[in-house]
């Protein structure tokens, strides 16, 4: 991968853009952007991190955290330990109330997924140690098992707001377990390329919205403030120095575009219409809001939100138009 400096570019680490000097980029380039070390995937320059030296303690450290961040995302109630394993298997065997059931294997895929992460911790300790451990050996055969059923029982987990699951979080302890750490990290790459174009097109319909009043002015620049700060929480490490100056950005323009409403005094348009765009725009800032976090997109959650956005548009725009 060539290695190139930016400085001038204009460019933004997460900025969406498909040429440098005006030549394709590929996928994997490394470039220094405004004074940070950057990867390019999918359209987007992303701040980059170097592959950890010391592999097992890097995967160790990832399965720890990925497993706390799952839970972190999820509904409440699901974080079982790993030694309650069995009984939350046997309620989850015995509940025959659909309903009740998808709770019970969200439970179950709590416990796995802790189970998995405690084995883990004890294969390290091992290892550490001088204990050889082949791959055939009984505590990494049930590892993975437990990884494995954690993340398709994962699919019946929602995320904490009730809305979509977030599976894909579920497969991230897997994920470190089984591809080298150098693997891991491009896949993050790629995935965060991907949330990132998910804020863009939560972006770009809510511009839209906006677009259809004068209530709205000044909207798209808080709006566009908020998702630059969302892009630069979604590609920061939280053991990043410089997340002591991300994440204070990402609060303070979150909160200007929460306090950000339609004036009804200064348009044409209904009040009640003024209303429900700004009904949107928590909608969208919060959605948004939900993406960065996970680093993931909520793709059914977006097909929604845009859906709401697009009625909004159809009956907003004959209002101006008259």
């Amino acid at each position: 991968m060539e290695d190139t400096t930016m400085m001038s570019s204009g460019k933004e680490p997460g900025e969406n853009t498909d040429d440098t000097c005006g030549e394709a980029v590929a996928n994997g380039a490394i470039a220094t952007v405004n004074g940070a070390k950057c990867v390019y995937y999918d359209g987007y320059w992303i701040r980059r991190y170097e592959v950890p030296t010391d592999e097992e303690a890097a995967r160790r450290e990832l399965i720890d955290g990925l497993t706390k961040r799952v839970f972190h995302h999820a509904e409440p109630g699901i974080n079982t330990p790993g030694y309650k394993l069995k009984t939350a298997r046997a309620a989850y065997e015995r509940e025959e109330d659909l309903q009740r059931k998808r709770v019970n294997a969200a439970m179950l895929a709590g416990a796995l997924l802790n189970r998995g992460s405690d084995i883990f911790g004890i294969i390290f300790q091992m290892k550490k140690r001088g204990i050889e451990i082949t791959e055939n050996n009984e505590l990494l055969l049930e590892c993975e098992s437990c990884f494995l059923e954690a993340f398709d029982l994962g699919r019946q987990v929602r995320h904490y707001s009730g809305e979509e699951g977030l599976d894909e979080l579920w497969g991230e302890p897997l994920k470190a377990f089984s591809i080298p750490i150098a693997e891991y990290y491009e896949s993050r790459y790629i995935k965060i390329a991907q949330t990132m174009a998910a804020i863009d097109e939560i972006v770009h319909k809510l511009t839209q919205v906006l677009q259809t009043s004068t209530a709205f002015d000044g909207g798209v620049g808080v709006l566009n403030a908020y998702a630059i700060a969302a892009k630069h929480v979604i590609e920061t490490m939280k053991t990043d120095p410089v997340i002591f100056e991300v994440w204070p950005e990402f609060v303070a323009s979150g909160n200007n575009l929460s306090r950000f409403r339609g004036d009804e005094s200064t348009s044409a348009s209904p009040k009640e219409t003024v209303r429900e765009g700004n009904k949107l725009i928590r909608e969208g800032k919060k959605l948004m809001e939900w993406i960065a976090f996970a680093r993931v997109p909520m793709p059914a959650t977006m097909v929604n939100f845009i859906i709401e956005c697009d009625a909004y548009i159809a009956k907003a725009k004959p209002v101006i138009a008259a």
